[in-house]
This record gives structure tokens, C-alpha cells and sequence, in this order.
């Protein structure tokens, strides 16, 4: 069998895993003990996180032409992929804060919605609130102006009852 037909089924895995993904994230994993790998990998699962070890020639092959091909100019080294299609965030925050932890965990890169960022820039990306959280802050704010505006209309109204209570 060519090699081109081996290495056919591994280039159409990484696409699939890809195609539709909100984000991608490029770590280099070398020096993790096998108890730190199994904990990631399932704080990964845990999260609907694709995560797996291709060869850079493979994830190569499989960016070509897609947003994800400027991972390319990071693909040196060992290299794990964590791909995820429902929260463009999770798999940065993951991988930074298990780096914290693990500090032979290095992210490389990623690609977040369809913009690229560099290793430092993808860190800034983990330290974001999710957008949940975010809906949740904005909402609050919105609700405490009104929030205190009523109180401040109910003590109004309880102060001028009090006195006409008084007076009958």
C-alpha cells in the first residue's frame, strides 16, 4: 500500500474533526507525566473537547485552505490538537489552566472563530470570562438601575403611609 493511501484516512480525520469547529487550539505536550496527560484528556472530554496527537505533516496537510492554515507556521515539535464546535473559549481556558498546573504544557497557537492568535494572545484569550458569565454581568448591570430605583419608590411609599396611618 503507498503511503499517500495510509495517510489519507489520518489528513480526513483532522478535517472532520475541523470542519464546523469554533476553535482550535495547538499545544506542544512534551515532558507531561501520563497521570497529567489522562487528566487533561479528560477534563477535555469532560468539556466536549476533541483532543488528539496527529503529526504535524498530517494537521499540515489537513489546514491547507482553511482558516485553520495559519497553525501551520507552529507545527514543530510534538503536537496535540484540541478542537472544539460548541465554545470557541473552552479549549484555551482548559489549556491554560492545566498549564498552570503542568508547566511542561505550552500552548503554540490557535484559531478562535475564524481569527488566528499567537501563543501569548491565545492565554489573553483563556483569562476571558465565558460568554455566559459575560451575558449574566450585563444582564445584572442592566437590572440593578431598576433594581434600586424600586426600593427607592417603595421606601417613598412606606414613608408616606406611615404618617397617614399616624394621623387616622
Amino acid at each position: 500500500m503507498a503511503k499517500v493511501e495510509l495517510k489519507a484516512p489520518v489528513v480526513a480525520e483532522i478535517s472532520e474533526m475541523l470542519d464546523g469547529a469554533k476553535a482550535a487550539v495547538i499545544v506542544d505536550y512534551r515532558g507531561l507525566t501520563v497521570e497529567q496527560d489522562t487528566a487533561l484528556r479528560k477534563q477535555l472530554r469532560e468539556a466536549n473537547v476533541q483532543y488528539k496527537v496527529y503529526k504535524n505533516t498530517m494537521i499540515n496537510f489537513a489546514i491547507k485552505g482553511t482558516e485553520f492554515e495559519s497553525l501551520s507556521k507552529h507545527l514543530e515539535g510534538p503536537t496535540a490538537l484540541a478542537v472544539s464546535k460548541e465554545d470557541a473559549s473552552v479549549p484555551a481556558k482548559l489549556l491554560y489552566e492545566f498549564a498552570k498546573k503542568a508547566d511542561k504544557l505550552e500552548l503554540k497557537a490557535g484559531v478562535v472563530d475564524g481569527t488566528y492568535y499567537d501563543e501569548k494572545t491565545i492565554s489573553v484569550i483563556a483569562t476571558i470570562p465565558s460568554r455566559e458569565v459575560l451575558l449574566g454581568r450585563l444582564l445584572g448591570s442592566i437590572q440593578s438601575p431598576i433594581t434600586n430605583f424600586a426600593r427607592v419608590i417603595k421606601q417613598i411609599a412606606e414613608k408616606d403611609e406611615a404618617p397617614a396611618a399616624a394621623a387616622e
